[in-house]
């Protein structure tokens, strides 16, 4: 009998529901645990959940569940442990079986849009950056390898004080309105000289009235080259010579870390006005006037108040993401839009969402906002790009070039990418990132250059012999361990999906990979009596392994 993994755990959670259904007449949702493998496949605490329902011993009601679960096909034996720990162990076949496993469709007619990385031009691009675009890529990844038309959307300022400043300080910086000097600069190192104008910029703001004043001014006459759509003063010349090098950058950026192309970019300037707009249309009625400027009350849902139009009639961050959210929804209806900041972003979006919510419900129930934490160098601490010590995504790239030097990894790109993609990805979603360039390169411990060594290993055990593949028809004692972590892949994939967690696929990767290690110290291979099949679940681990690292964006090499 052939068995799918995921849809295998799915049936035997069924039937753990319809025995609990059977003996109690109870209706319980099942959750079946991987335990360790000397206590089995699966396991379960539902006698525990039940106990207190039916006023009886959870051991006693543990027993009568057992009894009836050793008749499923897929279950070799069962047995209850501790107060009422219901394990399970699954028949060769079945275990078997999740060698030929994929993950689920369970995606396949929905469109997702994936918005990340959101860098803004005329500003530096900082390690937050990189992280959102690093597991952005994944979370896409994902979704798509799960069915969904997924859409890469790519959102940046290039309007709003911050580009203000940074004008304000390139003007200073060219004595005037210089088209000619600002296109000779160096291109190579235009963004680190944007980035230093916008730390001008942004001190100045903060240090003198006067200057604050002509900021916003500068900031001004942004908006109005878009109002009146000015490509030729010399003003206008400046802005979007600067705007396109820094979406070069981004671009190059994107090509160098082998994340896929973004299928569009959104700039702030084609949301503002839409943004402004819906702003005006839902005031009084979901917006009120305040001082001049309009804001959403967001006392009244719990919240706190925002500001959505300034008292100088500008858009804010807030009006600008009101026409993002309702540009993504008119455009492609999507039945999902996912959103991946910062974690001080959470509470300000959670005002934008419930403002949207007011006067177009479905485009602010159908957004899913993510949240990480800082990403920090090992030792470092929080830095901000407004000071001017902001650790930037190519800090991160090149301390791990560096990383690489040191442990005799010069020069490949590969194995850098790895290191960079997979110390940053396995971390969990939401809280602070630690990065440790040395950490990170290193062939040992959980890492990706760890992992790319282990595919590569696995495969050159795979070009020592001409002996063909076997697939296995029972499963001998050493390799039970390896057979039963390769048969998790499907489920963890789908898990990874379903929680828009990318860190449960490093998670497997790293305990396969030691699973493996495990198999291989213990039982021969080339030369044994099973080496036809020990070969054909080399093979499984080996394309296991390229699979997983696929989806993290990381190349397996065959040789390293």
């Amino acid at each position: 009998m052939a068995y799918n993994a995921p849809v295998m755990k799915q049936s035997i959670q069924e039937a753990v529901q319809g025995v609990c259904k059977e003996l109690f007449d109870a209706d319980i949702t099942v959750e079946l645990e991987r335990p360790e493998e000397q206590f089995g496949d699966f396991a379960t605490n539902v006698a525990m959940q039940l106990a207190g329902k039916l006023q009886k011993n959870p051991r006693e009601i543990a027993d009568q569940i057992a009894k009836n679960l050793q008749s499923l096909d897929e279950v070799k034996s069962v047995s209850v442990a501790g107060p009422g720990f219901i394990n399970m162990t699954l028949t060769d076949d079945a275990l078997l079986s999740g060698l030929s496993s994929k993950p689920s469709n369970n995606l396949l007619g929905k469109k997702y849009l994936v918005e990340y990385s959101d860098p803004n031009p005329f500003k530096p691009l900082h390690a937050g950056h990189l992280y959102t675009t690093l597991v952005g890529d994944v979370m896409a990844r994902l979704v798509e390898s799960a069915g969904a038309e997924t859409i890469r959307l790519n959102f940046g300022g290039d309007v709003g004080m911050h580009v203000g400043k940074t004008m304000w300080a390139v003007l200073q910086e060219l004595g005037g309105e210089d088209v000619e000097k600002v296109k000779s600069l160096p291109v190579d190192s235009l963004g680190e000289w944007m980035g230093q104008r916008y730390v001008e910029g942004n001190n100045a703001y903060d240090d003198d009235e006067a200057i604050q004043a002509d900021i916003k001014a500068v900031n001004k006459r942004v908006y109005q080259l878009h109002t009146d759509n000015d490509h030729d003063s010399a003003f206008a010349q400046i802005y979007w010579y600067l705007r396109d090098k820094s979406y070069d950058f981004f671009k190059k950026l994107y090509e160098d870390l082998q994340v896929h192309a973004f299928d569009r970019f959104i700039p702030e300037s084609e949301v503002s006005q839409p943004g402004l707009e819906a702003v005006k249309t839902h005031t009084p009625q979901v917006f009120s006037e305040s001082d001049g400027a309009i804001v959403f009350k967001g006392e009244d849902f719990g919240l706190h108040t925002r500001v959505f139009i300034n008292n100088e009639g500008l858009p804010t961050y807030e009006a600008k993401d009101v026409g993002l959210s309702l540009t993504k929804w008119n455009d492609y209806r999507a039945d999902q839009s996912i959103i991946i900041t910062a974690t001080e972003q959470k509470q300000y979006m959670e005002v934008v969402m419930k403002a949207i919510e007011q006067f177009e419900p479905e485009a602010a129930q159908t957004t899913k906002h993510l949240t990480h934490g800082v990403v920090k160098l090992a030792g470092g601490v929080k830095m901000s790009s407004r000071k001017g010590n902001i650790l930037s995504a190519f800090d991160i790239l090149q301390a791990a070039r560096e990383a690489g030097k040191e442990s005799g990894q010069a020069d490949n790109e590969e194995v850098m990418l790895a290191a960079v993609k997979y110390a940053l990805i396995k971390n969990r979603v939401g809280g602070d990132i630690i990065y440790d360039p040395k950490e990170s390169i290193a062939t040992e411990g959980n890492s990706g250059p760890y992992l790319q060594y282990a595919h590569a290993r696995a495969r050159s055990i795979l070009r020592k012999s001409d002996t063909e593949h076997q697939q296995p028809q029972d499963i001998s004692d050493g390799e039970h361990a390896l057979v039963r972590k390769l048969g998790q892949f499907a489920e963890t994939i789908d898990v990874a999906t379903t929680e828009l967690a990318p860190h449960h696929i490093c998670t497997y990767l790293y305990e396969l990979a030691q699973t493996f290690n495990r198999f291989y110290e213990n039982s021969k291979v080339i030369g044994d009596e099973r080496e036809a099949v020990r070969l054909y679940l080399v093979d499984s681990y080996a394309n296991t392994l390229k699979d997983g690292l696929a989806l993290l964006g990381i190349h397996a090499p065959e040789q390293m």
